[in-house]
């Protein structure tokens, strides 16, 4: 996998809304190992930062992703994927409508 430069993200496009089972299996041929998470509506992050690089799929919902650095607000939804490299500022804040993901350590 090439290194994390910068914050990236893959927009699910295909016709239909990506199953569990299907960002799994994605997450699987690469080789990661992840756990899920989720968070009621409207839940909020504060800023604060990672030491390793991350990879996030939504998995249902949507969540902003805020990069206060790089005065970047980020919108995920179902099915997209974060590329978020080591020691990255961000906040976020959950919709109304909550949110589920899958979340790798790279």
């Amino acid at each position: 996998m090439a290194a994390f430069t910068e914050p990236k993200v893959i927009r699910w496009e295909k016709s239909h809304s990506p199953t569990e089972k299907e960002l799994a299996q994605i997450l699987h041929d690469e080789d990661l190992s992840y756990y899920p998470w989720s968070n009621a509506p409207h839940d909020l992050y504060s800023a604060h930062l990672h030491t390793f690089n991350k990879i996030i799929y939504i998995v249902r919902g949507s969540i902003s992703v805020i990069l206060p650095e790089l005065n970047q607000t980020i919108t995920l939804h179902t099915g997209d994927r974060l590329e978020l490299p080591a020691n990255t500022v961000h906040s976020a804040a959950v919709s109304g409508q909550g949110v589920k993901c899958f979340e790798a350590h790279v």
